[in-house]
């Protein structure tokens, strides 16, 4: 498998956070240039009616389980294959604003205005969440990652309130979940986009792996979760813009700053879609020969 056939795997799976949202019965569009579009927003208390049972998506969504074994068993051990999903307030947001939004007005005007309704929500996005999870280790992922990217829109109390909760039920729930199965436990891996005010929270939330964005200084991040969990992280996703060469440089010097113990090598956030694949092949392919020669020193 070549390092731009490697991208192109991963690269359609992008689109997965929103299929709990379809399974409760939110419909929703890619609109091209756009983005997820939700036509029929919640708006209202009362629209949370119109949500399905949480405790049917799971066989809702065994299409996405059928591909994730197709996918292991064509990978055939070349590289583990990490399921994953939107953590509860990042899907709420898209599930009130109906899409993106750069200030998520209308979704943090419900924690404030219906602080009971979002519990509500959130509730059932976790509900949803747990066997969706579950069922992706059962059939086959080898890891989890949970995304909580709009982290960054909330303050330390309203994310202490309406989002870590839930992101700790989630590690929680799964853990339990996968040993009810008589599945083996996988690492869980945790990443709140700018939500660096919240480290140590997520430190301590169930999770094996912290995630950083580029906002965050390696050795600060360090300092504070501790030396027992893993980071993964945290190059730029812009810098992929740069020549290969100087892609090179950056990683070498990331990965001098993070330290060969418990770190897992990744950009800090995702993919645009007008990077050059061959670029994050050259990111690739940096990370190995720079590994290989920090572990050696």
């Amino acid at each position: 498998m070549g390092r731009t056939e490697l991208f192109l795997w991963r690269y359609p799976l992008g689109t997965q956070i929103f299929l709990p949202l379809q399974a409760l019965g939110m419909e929703v569009t890619m609109v091209p240039g756009k983005g997820p579009s939700f036509p029929e927003p919640l708006r209202e208390e009362r629209d949370l009616e119109r949500l399905r049972d949480p405790a049917t998506v799971a066989s809702e969504l065994d299409y996405v389980f059928q591909a994730i074994t197709l996918t292991r068993q064509r990978l055939a051990g070349r590289v583990p294959l990490i399921g994953f999903a939107g953590a509860p307030w990042t899907l709420m947001t898209y599930m009130v604003e109906g899409g993106g939004s750069n200030t998520m007005a209308q979704a943090k005007r419900w924690l404030y205005q219906r602080p009971q309704a979002s519990h509500q929500l959130l509730r059932i996005l976790t509900d949803a969440l747990v066997p969706y999870l579950v069922g992706q280790v059962a059939a086959g992922a080898q890891a989890l990652q949970l995304f909580e990217s709009h982290a960054g829109h909330l303050g330390p109390q309203l994310f202490n309130k309406f989002a870590l909760p839930y992101i700790r039920d989630v590690a929680k729930r799964v853990k339990a979940g996968l040993q009810e199965a008589g599945l083996a436990p996988v690492p869980m891996i945790i990443f709140a986009k700018d939500g660096h005010f919240a480290l140590e929270e997520l430190a301590q939330a169930g999770y094996e792996v912290v995630g950083l964005d580029w906002t965050v200084a390696p050795e600060k991040a360090r300092d504070r979760v501790g030396k027992t969990v893993t980071l993964q992280g945290n190059l730029d996703p812009c810098a992929l813009y740069a020549s290969e060469e100087e892609i090179g440089q950056l990683v070498q010097q990331m990965l001098s700053d993070f330290g060969p113990q418990r770190y897992i090598a990744n950009l800090g956030h995702g993919l645009y879609p007008d990077m050059d694949p061959e670029h994050v092949g050259a990111f690739v392919d940096a990370v190995h020969r720079h590994s290989r020669l920090l572990r050696q020193n």
